[in-house]
């Protein structure tokens, strides 16, 4: 049962679990669109979910104090350097424009981590930006990315997609949010530091509602798409309600950030069914 918990622990502190669904939004993007999968862009993905968010959440702590480094983070440390070579090698399969943009959302990686500013201020420490930054890069990532790669045109439709996406992600990371604000420096003006618990729960609700709407707009009811959709909206606005500056240590990190999994898996066997 230790050994269980420990690896459980590895799992979601390694990033694997926001990289898969972050590839999971990915897939979703394929499925919409009624694509094949790439397997070169989605590993890329994966790799470089694991190796953005490990390099933003322990630069700051590792530095240059290897030797005293916990065991955890030595293990995670190493890991994520494995994933980063990964990344450089699904990196060189795809296309030079693909490279590109990834380069830029890359940069704005970068720029999230590295006190650029100042010796102190990065993107993640600008008011009221970070919750806005991650959303960016996740909708870049998974809605953007696949398009740049089949040499596929942007329509209404996909930029209807972007802008759905980027909403979806902000209302994803709103449990984040409001699980944090009691640690959170207060110059960071989070949504809940800036209007409260209560109304950031309104506010991800309207976005929801927003989703809704624009989805009504370009599917019809019977529409798989729709259903799922619909579904996982609900399902995310439960959990958004439920969420507390003290809840269970991993309700956002495991349970909230599994509903892209959840939405593909839903998808994907929708599709196969419907």
């Amino acid at each position: 049962m230790k050994f269980l918990k420990t690896l459980f622990a590895f799992y979601i502190n390694s990033s694997v679990h926001v990289a898969l669904a972050v590839v999971s939004f990915t897939l979703v993007s394929f499925l919409q669109e009624g694509r094949e999968f790439n397997r070169d862009l989605i590993a890329f993905i994966f790799f470089a979910s694991i190796t953005g968010y490990n390099f933003v959440k322990y630069s700051g702590i590792a530095k240059l104090h290897h030797l005293s480094l916990t065991r955890n983070l030595r293990w995670i440390q190493i890991f994520s350097f494995f994933c980063f070579l990964g990344l450089v090698y699904f990196t060189l399969q795809l296309q030079l424009r693909t490279i590109i943009a990834t380069g830029i959302l890359g940069l704005f990686t970068l720029l999230y981590a590295l006190p650029v500013f100042s010796k102190k201020r990065n993107l993640r420490s600008l008011p009221g930006l970070k919750i806005f930054v991650i959303a960016a890069v996740w909708a870049g990532s998974t809605v953007i990315l696949p398009v740049i790669e089949a040499e596929k045109l942007m329509g209404m439709h996909l930029i209807l997609d972007m802008i759905q996406r980027f909403m979806l992600v902000v209302v994803l990371t709103l449990p984040f949010e409001i699980r944090d604000v009691r640690f959170d420096e207060s110059d960071l003006d989070t949504i809940p530091q800036k209007i409260g618990v209560r109304k950031t729960k309104t506010f991800g609700t309207v976005l929801l509602i927003l989703i809704f709407f624009i989805e009504l707009f370009q599917k019809d009811f019977q529409n798989i798409d729709f259903l799922t959709l619909t579904l996982i909206l609900i399902i995310l606005g439960i959990m958004l309600w439920k969420s507390r500056t003290l809840q269970h240590r991993y309700y956002a990190s495991f349970w909230v950030e599994a509903v892209p999994i959840f939405y593909f898996l839903l998808l994907f066997l929708g599709k196969v069914v419907y």
